[in-house]
Parts: structure tokens; sequence; C-alpha cells
């Protein structure tokens, strides 16, 4: 059972980055980097539902909370991702209340989860628990990364069950008609207005970023679940800068 809701929950940072990039060995080399959560990127990463297994098969002997972002808030979306292990849940694109509300009910067997014990969140029936354990388990970040969720965040803030208001900057930019980056002042100061709101209804408030300078400035607003960067965003990274210096020897 992931620590990471209680951890939060406690005001503590936790830190992590997203896995896009489909790839089992990839995924297992991001969570021996010592992050605390990953989020295995269904929506825009390159791998699909058929990877994800192996995926959370690679994660399994890390300390590393294993979230999934489904495709859209879809409730055979969010099923196959809880039924195969996943610790918790990032539901993308939220526009209301009811959105989140939504996304909690698909993550709850006192909701509109489907009960099937014969799955590997079960431990294939072996495990001993009850329908209410797991859902005491299951960790839920819904994405506010519309104009309309930005509108409506207080509101979602409020929905029980909701552990983490996650901000996505570039969606948001983008829906508000800014073209500005995670660390300008128009995004800092709508970031703000999230974590007020995540603060007044006790939840927590994240964001994915670029660079550990841009997750400081966030940190300072309270944000408290920073993430940066992806396994192929890192990958291709640190290639450039490999290759770059090594071209630097014959200049």
């Amino acid at each position: 059972m992931s620590d990471l809701r209680a951890r939060l929950r406690a005001g503590e940072a936790v830190v992590g980055s997203f896995v896009s990039l489909g790839s089992p060995v990839a995924t297992e080399i991001m969570g021996g980097a010592g992050f605390d959560w990953l989020v295995i990127d269904l929506e825009h990463g390159a791998g699909g539902e058929q990877a994800l297994l192996a995926q959370l098969m690679a994660l399994a002997h890390t300390d590393t909370t294993a979230i999934v972002r489904v495709e859209s808030i879809d409730q055979i979306r969010v099923l196959h991702a809880l039924d195969a292990g996943a610790d918790g849940l990032l539901a993308p694109r939220l526009r209301s209340a009811d959105d989140a509300r939504r996304a909690i009910s698909y993550c709850r067997y006192d909701g509109a989860r489907g009960v099937a014990r014969a799955t590997r969140a079960w431990h294939w029936g072996r495990r001993a628990a009850t329908l209410a354990d797991l859902d005491a388990e299951v960790f839920c970040a819904v994405q506010i990364e519309t104009a309309d969720a930005l509108a409506s965040v207080r509101d979602i803030a409020a929905v029980d069950g909701v552990d983490v208001l996650f901000v996505g900057p570039a969606d948001l930019a983008n829906s508000l008609g800014l073209e500005c980056g995670p660390a300008d002042p128009p995004m800092l100061a709508h970031a703000a207005t999230v974590a007020a709101a995540a603060a007044e209804h006790g939840k927590a408030a994240g964001i994915l970023v670029g660079a550990v300078d841009e997750a400081g400035r966030y940190a300072e607003l309270g944000f408290t679940m920073l993430g940066i960067g992806a396994d192929g965003a890192l990958l291709a990274e640190a290639a450039s800068a490999v290759a770059a210096g090594l071209r630097g020897l014959s200049a």
C-alpha cells in the first residue's frame, strides 16, 4: 500500500516525474531513481493499456507510488488501471466538480467501481481485505488544466475523495489563451488560486514542470506534489548533452 496520501495530508513534499515511453525497462529505471511517485501517462504517452501491466510490475519492487493518468475520465479506463494494480489515478481535463465526483466514483467500490477479486489489485484473489480497505488506499488526483476547471477550482477542491489538485500548466495556459511558461507571472498567479483552494479544503496541490528552479517557485506557493519532466524528455536532454559534449572535444 502506498503511503503517499498520508504523507501529503501531513503536509510533506513528495517529488516525482512522468513515464511516457511505454517501456517497462524505462519505468524500472525511473522507479530506481529515488522518486516518491511516478505517473504512467496513458493520455499522451507512447504506451497504452497493453503495456501498463508490465510497467506496474516494473515499479512493484521499488518504493515508488504508481499513479496512472488515464486517457479520459471513463469508467472502463479507470477500472482497468486500478484492477491492474495502480496505486492511484490522475484524472485529466476536468471541467467541473461533477467531473471530479465522477472520477472519484470510478475509483471507489462504494461508488461505481466494479468488484472483481481475481485481479492483480487483489493479489489474484489471495488478498485478505475488504472493499473498504481498498477504497481507503486508492489515491486520486484531478487535473486543473482548463479554464472551466480553474473557475470551479474551489468546488472541485471540496469534493470528498480528491487528494490533489494537479495543475497542467501547458494546457491551462492554452485554455486561458496565454502564451507563457510555468514560471511566468500569469501562470504563477493562477497557480496560487489553485493552491489556496486546495489549502482551504485540506487538499494538496501538485504540478509537473520542466526544471528544478520552476518547481521551487511552486513550492513557495504551497505546492507539495512536485514533478519534473518525463522519461523520454529526460533521456532526450541527457543524450543531447552528451552528444554536444563529445562534439566539443573536436571543436
